[in-house]
C-alpha cells in the first residue's frame, strides 16, 4: 500500500488532480480570495488615477499672479455695476456729475472698451463651445396605449350598435 501511494504521489498525479479539481470548482463558485485581490487591485488604481487628475501642479509666482488677474474681470463688473447703485442712492448730485463725465468720453474709446469687453467675454463663450459635446439624453418612445383606450379606433359608432343607437336619439 505504501508503495502505491508513493508511486502515485511521485508522479505528481494527486497534485495534478488537486488543481484540476480546483479549477472545476473555481468555474461554479469564484475563488473569494482572487476576486477581493483583483477588487483591491481596481479599486487602487482608480484612486490612484483619481489622485493625480487632483494632483496640484508647482507654479511660479508669475504663473500664480496672471491666474489670479484672469479670475478678477467677472467678479469686478459685477461688484462694480452694483456699486454704482449704491453711490447713486448715497450721493445723487455726484452721481450725476460723473455721469455727465462720461457723456465726454470719445466715442472710439467707447468702441475700443467694447472690444476688448466683447473679445474677452467672447473668447470664454468659445471656449466652452469648443469642449467636447454632452452626451446627448436619448429620445423616449412614444407610450403604447392599452387596448382599454377608444383611441385605437376610427369611428366608435361602427363598432358598439348601443353607441349609433344613443348618438341617433340625441339628434
Amino acid at each position: 500500500m505504501g508503495m502505491i501511494g508513493g508511486l502515485v504521489a511521485g508522479t505528481g498525479a494527486v497534485e495534478t488532480l488537486g488543481r484540476a479539481a480546483r479549477g472545476i470548482a473555481e468555474v461554479f463558485h469564484p475563488n473569494a480570495t482572487q476576486a477581493n485581490r483583483l477588487g483591491h487591485e481596481a479599486q487602487k488604481a482608480a484612486l490612484d488615477q483619481l489622485g493625480a487628475e487632483f494632483q496640484l501642479e508647482r507654479r511660479g509666482l508669475f504663473d500664480r499672479f496672471v491666474d489670479g488677474l484672469n479670475r478678477l474681470p467677472r467678479p469686478m463688473l459685477a461688484l462694480g455695476t452694483l456699486a454704482l447703485f449704491v453711490f447713486a442712492m448715497a450721493d445723487p448730485l455726484a452721481f450725476a456729475a460723473r455721469m455727465e463725465g462720461l457723456a465726454y468720453v470719445p466715442d472710439p474709446l467707447w468702441w475700443l472698451l467694447g472690444a476688448i469687453v466683447g473679445f474677452y467675454f467672447g473668447a470664454r463663450e468659445l471656449h466652452y463651445l469648443r469642449r467636447p459635446e454632452p452626451v446627448p439624453i436619448p429620445v423616449r418612445p412614444a407610450p403604447v396605449h392599452s387596448a382599454w383606450h377608444a383611441d385605437d379606433f376610427d369611428d366608435d359608432a361602427e363598432v358598439n350598435p348601443a353607441l349609433r343607437a344613443w348618438e341617433a336619439d340625441r339628434d
